[in-house]
């Protein structure tokens, strides 16, 4: 007797919108920076366009020089507010003038490195995940020093890939340290990687949810998900993205771009 075909979950039509600001605090306008040739939000558009998954890339930006910035390289780009609270407010409103699709991918404007399996790693979790609200990617983490850099968010996960929580701080905190917890198989460590899927709904909803005590503390706007009661799924990836924050982060993007060029 032949058996039945298994059951697949359908598939989800998907946008990158990355949300891009002009202003930072720690390095002011870097993603107009193009040391490399190529502006940092040139490389990242260009980086999430490799995808195969989503339909389209276009960014969401806060100033006519990022707009101008992404239309001299051929780049789909919507001008929004330039008061809004957090990148996942600014990639809502760009949301709701774009197709309406399935999932919306939420890709940092200072993630040059981000690859396109990782952008269709998070459609395809949540089409493995239909409860889950959101999907976010994590990489381990081999360095103590990453370790315990606050700006390095840490994430913590069960057994199903659920998140229980992200933190600033070392999660989960060994209460007697070894240094072979860096070394272990499975990983122990694990880095939260800046890149969210949402359910375009589930999207349009948090936009409107109120910050928490938690979120406002540790400055992590996905603390308000799972204060809400929502479910974030968690993909591994190998490759460690490396977000653009400080100067010395940009130097050594730039160091790795021309290594790669002269290879």
């Amino acid at each position: 007797m032949a058996q039945p075909a298994p059951k697949t979950e359908p598939r989800l039509s998907s946008l990158v919108i990355i949300p891009a600001r002009l202003h930072s605090t720690r390095l002011p306008r870097k993603l107009l920076l193009a040391e490399t040739g190529k502006s940092v939000i040139q490389h990242t558009y260009e980086g999430a366009k490799k995808a195969t998954r989503p339909m389209d890339v276009c960014v969401a930006a806060d100033h006519s020089e990022i707009v101008s910035a992404v239309r001299s390289f051929g780049g789909q780009v919507q001008m929004t507010r330039p008061d809004h609270p957090s990148g996942t407010d600014r990639v809502a409103e760009a949301a709701v003038r774009m197709p309406p699709v399935d999932v919306i991918v939420n890709v940092q404007g200072d993630e040059p490195e981000i690859s396109g399996q990782a952008i269709d790693l998070a459609v395809e979790l949540l089409e493995q995940n239909p409860a889950a609200a959101m999907s976010t990617l994590a990489t381990p983490i081999r360095s103590l020093t990453q370790l315990h850099d606050p700006s390095c968010v840490k994430v913590v996960f069960d057994e199903c890939g659920r998140a229980l929580y992200f933190s600033r701080s070392v999660i989960p905190h060994p209460r007697v340290w070894r240094d072979d917890l860096l070394s272990a198989d499975p990983p122990v460590f694990f880095q939260h990687v800046g890149l969210y899927a949402y359910r375009r709904v589930f999207l349009l909803e948090f936009s409107r949810l109120p910050a928490t005590r938690l979120e406002e503390i540790e400055k992590l706007e996905q603390l308000r998900v799972l204060s809400a009661g929502h479910e974030i799924v968690v993909g591994v990836i190998d490759e460690p993205t490396i977000g653009i924050d400080t100067a010395d982060d940009y130097r050594g993007f730039v160091a790795r771009m021309c290594g790669q060029h002269f290879s």
